[in-house]
């Protein structure tokens, strides 16, 4: 390099240009092959820098000192998107702490909900006050599952979406300390494992027709006349997703919402009178040996396509405060998507793949 001096400033000017070698096809292809290895060594160290869960936390004046972990890690109905929006409005507008987990493919730190053993993060489960689940047939391994168990001993909340009354599944022969909780149990006491003993019901069948019916959910009369806070300001609830078959809902469930079928899967299509209405949403109490009773709410809709319904992400709100024994004001009714919302339509394999958890922060 060649200095020059201009007033205080030094700058470089380049000394002159060797002529370049031509590179040999052996030499392209080395160099092609290191340039590989560094790639992925930086996606690698990228994927460990990523956070594998979300956290939401309110502005100091709103923080109402509760914690919500919302608990995604399902196939077909895209929780991963649903959940860090539901989250927000949570946290935006009523004050809780949110903290949302995902399904994650370790060996590249992505959100793969089609990886069935792995949702980090459990370890919030001890400060949380209320959990949101709806995973879908999961096998998660013993440390993480003890975490749950532990929650649920505690007798604190739980509210499940959907594919949660299937929540995990076992492969038979499995050497697991907790298949009881798999959709198939039958374990005496557990029968229909997760879903039956804590939601109310374990996996059936559909009732209407997939990818063909909607919900339109009719609200309950006589719990409306109670003035059930679960049904504040709930009106119209309607969703693309089929209603599921419930075929023996536990006697002390007490139903907040009956789904009755829709000729079409748009929010006008008009209810079909041929198929029964199914309890859609439903409240109950939760014991399991050796631990506390705690509440429950269960709704068998939930896809995140279902959640563009205004009065069924106000359900879920409601339900929040009811679970955890907190007043709702009449300006805590709010449910307004934060940023912007456009969920994929249910259907498996549609996940947005390669993507970490900070992307569904929208």
């Amino acid at each position: 390099m060649v200095k020059k001096r201009e007033g205080a400033k030094l700058n470089y000017l380049p000394a002159p240009k060797k002529p370049k070698k031509k590179l040999t096809m052996v030499a392209i292809i080395k160099r092609f092959a290191f340039l590989s290895v560094l790639l992925l060594f930086a996606l690698s160290a990228c994927a460990q820098k990523q956070n594998a869960w979300l956290q939401f936390m309110p502005r100091n004046n709103s923080n109402n000192g509760k914690h919500i972990v919302l608990i995604s890690g399902d196939e077909e109905y895209r929780s991963e998107e649903s959940l860090p929006m539901l989250a927000k409005i949570l946290t935006d507008h009523h004050g809780f702490k949110t903290t949302v987990l995902f399904a994650i493919n370790p060996e590249t730190g992505f959100v793969d909900p089609a990886f069935t053993s792995n949702i980090p993060g459990m370890e919030s489960l001890s400060s949380a006050d209320l959990i949101i689940i709806a995973t879908r047939f999961r096998e998660l391994p013993n440390h993480q599952m003890k975490l749950i168990d532990d929650y649920l001993r505690a007798g604190k909340p739980v509210i499940g979406f959907r594919t949660a009354t299937h929540a995990f599944n076992y492969a038979e022969g499995s050497k697991s300390a907790y298949i009881r909780y798999g959709y198939s149990s039958k374990e005496e006491g557990w029968e229909g494992g997760f879903g039956r003993k804590i939601l109310g019901e374990t996996w059936i069948s559909h009732h209407g027709k997939h990818g063909i019916e909607g919900t339109r959910g009719i609200i309950d009369g006589i719990q409306k006349g109670k003035k059930h806070p679960i049904l504040k300001g709930v009106k119209d609830v309607w969703g693309p997703t089929d209603v599921y078959t419930i075929s023996d809902l536990l006697p002390e469930a007490e139903v907040l919402l009956w789904g009755q079928s829709t000729i079409g899967m748009t929010a006008d299509s008009p209810g079909s009178w041929e198929i029964s209405l199914m309890p859609v949403a439903w409240t109950k109490r939760y014991k399991i040996e050796g631990g506390k009773e705690g509440k429950v709410f269960t709704t068998t809709m939930g896809s995140a396509i279902d959640f563009l319904s205004e009065d069924l992400r106000r359900l879920v709100v409601n339900a929040s405060y009811w679970a955890l024994d907190m007043e709702q004001s009449s300006g805590k009714n709010k449910v307004d998507i934060i940023g912007t919302y456009q969920p994929t339509m249910f259907g498996f394999g549609t996940f947005k793949k390669d993507k970490f958890p900070i992307y569904f922060v929208n």
